[in-house]
C-alpha cells in the first residue's frame, strides 16, 4: 500500500483523544469485587430497554437509532454480582479508594480538582447496562501535557461505571455478563489541540505511561482509547478500538483521508461512531452521541471532595514512570533490567522485597530472573512458578537470607526446592558438607557417566545428596571436571 501524505494544516485537522482505563478496585457504586467471571451463570435476567428524553427534553439521537433495533437484552448474573448491577437496589455511596486514585491521575495531568461535583447519567440503550445509563462524575477539568509539539489541554477527567460484558449478539438479542458491569474507570479527555497522527500518539503514549503509574487494571481489555477526528470545521468523527499502537497513526491518516475524499465530492461527513481494523481501516458503528443524553443522577447527592481528601491524595501521590526509572539506575539496575520490571509489572514486588533486604540489583534477579530460569528448567510456565514463589514465600526467603540462615548464592537453590514441593521452612536447610568429599563424589560420578551434559550431572549429584546442597557451587564443580 502506498503512502499518502496529509496535510494537517492545510485540511484545518482537529483532533482530540478520549480515554477510559479501569481501575484496580472494587466496584464504583457497591461493595462487589472487580473479579471477571469464566464459570456459569447462576442466575440469568431478561429486559427489553427503551429510550427516554435527556435533561433537556430531547432524546438522544444514538439512543433512538439503538431502540430502533428492538433488541432482547439477557443478563447472566453470579454469587460476585448483586442487586445494584441488576438496578434493582439503589447505587451506594461512590468508592473512596477509586475516587482517591481518579485524584491521583488528575494531579499528574495538572488537572484542578472539582469540590463539589454533580453524579449524571449518561443514557446508553445498546444493552451493556441494565438501567439504561451509565453514572458519571466530573472529577477534575483544565489540566495540560506538554509535547514535542506543544502543550495538549486536558479538558476533563470522569469517574464512572464501566459496562456489561458482551456474551454474544445477533440481530434481535443480546447476552452480557455482570461481572463488569460496575467497575470504575477514568475517562480522560483531552482539548482538540492535537496538530497531528503523531502528536495524538504521543500523547496517548503519555497519558497510558501516567494510568500505569497509578493503581490501574492491567491486561487486555482494561483501557480503552477513541480519536476524535475533523477536517475543514466540518463534522466530528470517533473513532474507537485504538488501543493498538501500530495501527494508531495509519487509523488516523486513513480516516483524515476519508473524511477529505468525501469533502471534495461536496458529501458531508457524517457525525459517526466509526471501529478501527487491524489493516488501519475503519468501520461505521453507530451515530455520534449528542448532549441529550446526560441527566443527573437522583439517587445519590452532590459528591463533594473536600481539601482534607485532596490533601491525603496528595501525600500518597504516585511516581511518574520516567521519575521511578531515574531512580532505580541511581540504585545501578540496568536499563534493561528496568523495562523488565515494568513490562512484567513487578515494580511494587521489587520495592516490598528491597524493604526487607536492600540489595535492589539482588532482588530484581528473585523477582525478575530466577523464577524464568527456573520455569525453564523444570518445564513450567512463567504464571505457575509465580503462583508458587508468591510475595509471602518471598518474603519468608528473603527473611532467612537477612538473618543469614542461608546465603545468597543459596536463594536459588532454595526457590527451586520450593517449587519442587518443599515447604519453605525446610527448603532453607542446608546441611553442612566436607567439600573436598563432595567434590571426590562428583569427580566419581562424572567418569561412571561421561558424555552427559552440566544440567544431567546435576540432576545425578543432587538426586546423590537429597537435594540438600548448594547447587552454584556444585555446578561450578561440574563445569571444572567436564570442561
Amino acid at each position: 500500500m502506498v503512502k499518502v501524505e496529509v496535510d494537517y494544516t492545510k485540511l484545518k485537522f482537529k483532533s482530540g483523544l478520549e480515554i477510559h482505563q479501569q481501575l484496580d478496585t472494587s466496584k464504583l457504586f457497591c461493595n462487589c469485587k472487580s473479579l471477571l467471571r469464566k464459570d456459569s451463570p447462576d442466575f440469568v435476567v431478561k429486559r427489553k430497554l427503551h429510550a427516554v428524553a435527556g435533561e433537556s427534553g430531547e432524546v438522544d439521537v444514538a439512543a433512538q437509532y439503538q431502540k430502533s433495533l428492538d433488541k432482547e437484552f439477557e443478563y447472566q448474573g453470579f454469587d460476585s454480582t448483586c442487586l445494584v448491577e441488576l438496578d434493582e437496589e439503589p447505587p451506594h455511596e461512590i468508592n473512596k479508594e477509586a475516587l482517591e486514585i481518579a485524584i491521583h491521575i488528575s494531579l499528574l495531568l495538572n488537572c484542578k480538582i472539582m469540590p463539589i461535583t454533580q453524579i449524571m447519567r449518561k443514557t446508553v440503550i445498546d444493552g451493556s447496562n441494565t438501567s439504561g445509563f451509565q453514572r458519571t462524575v466530573l472529577i477534575a477539568k483544565e489540566g495540560y501535557l506538554e509535547t514535542v509539539n506543544g502543550r495538549v489541554g486536558i479538558e476533563s477527567v470522569f469517574l464512572e461505571e464501566d459496562a456489561a460484558r458482551i456474551v454474544e449478539r445477533t440481530d434481535k438479542k443480546e447476552i452480557y455478563k455482570l461481572d463488569r458491569l460496575g467497575i470504575p474507570l477514568v475517562e480522560i479527555v483531552t482539548a482538540p489541540d492535537i496538530k497531528n497522527a503523531v502528536q495524538a500518539k504521543e500523547v496517548a503514549l503519555q497519558i497510558g505511561s501516567v494510568l500505569r503509574s497509578c493503581k490501574v487494571r492491567r491486561g487486555i481489555g482494561t483501557i480503552r482509547q477513541d480519536v476524535n477526528i475533523s477536517i475543514r470545521d466540518e463534522n466530528r468523527v470517533e473513532l474507537k478500538g485504538m488501543q493498538n499502537m501500530n495501527i494508531f497513526i495509519d487509523a488516523v491518516d486513513g480516516e483524515v483521508l476519508r473524511q477529505k475524499k468525501l469533502s471534495d465530492s461536496k458529501k458531508p461527513t457524517k457525525m459517526e461512531v466509526r471501529n478501527a481494523q487491524k489493516d488501519g481501516t475503519t468501520k461505521f458503528m453507530r451515530p455520534l452521541p449528542g448532549s441529550a443524553r446526560m441527566y443527573p443522577e437522583t439517587d445519590l447527592p452532590l459528591l463533594r471532595i473536600s481539601k482534607g481528601f485532596i490533601d491525603k491524595a496528595k501525600k500518597s501521590l504516585p511516581k511518574l514512570k520516567g521519575d521511578i526509572e531515574d531512580e532505580l539506575k541511581k540504585e545501578g539496575l540496568s536499563s534493561d533490567m528496568i523495562q523488565l520490571l515494568f513490562k512484567q509489572d513487578k515494580l511494587e514486588a521489587l520495592k516490598k522485597l528491597i524493604a526487607i533486604y536492600n540489595q535492589p540489583n539482588f532482588i530484581a534477579n528473585v523477582v525478575l530472573i530466577y523464577p524464568k530460569d527456573l520455569a525453564s528448567r523444570k518445564n513450567k510456565s512463567i504464571e505457575e512458578v509465580d503462583e508458587v514463589l508468591d510475595e509471602k514465600v518471598l518474603r519468608y526467603v528473603l527473611e532467612a537470607l537477612g538473618r543469614k540462615k542461608i546465603s545468597e548464592k543459596q536463594v536459588k537453590h532454595v526457590l527451586d526446592k520450593i517449587i519442587d514441593g518443599e515447604k519453605p521452612k525446610q527448603a532453607i536447610k542446608f546441611e553442612k558438607h566436607d567439600w573436598n568429599t563432595v567434590e571426590e563424589k562428583i569427580m566419581n560420578i562424572i567418569k561412571g557417566k561421561p558424555g552427559l551434559s552440566d544440567k544431567a550431572y546435576m540432576g545425578l549429584v543432587m538426586k546423590e545428596f537429597r537435594g540438600k546442597i548448594e547447587g552454584q557451587k556444585v555446578m561450578e564443580i561440574i563445569k571444572k571436571y567436564i570442561k
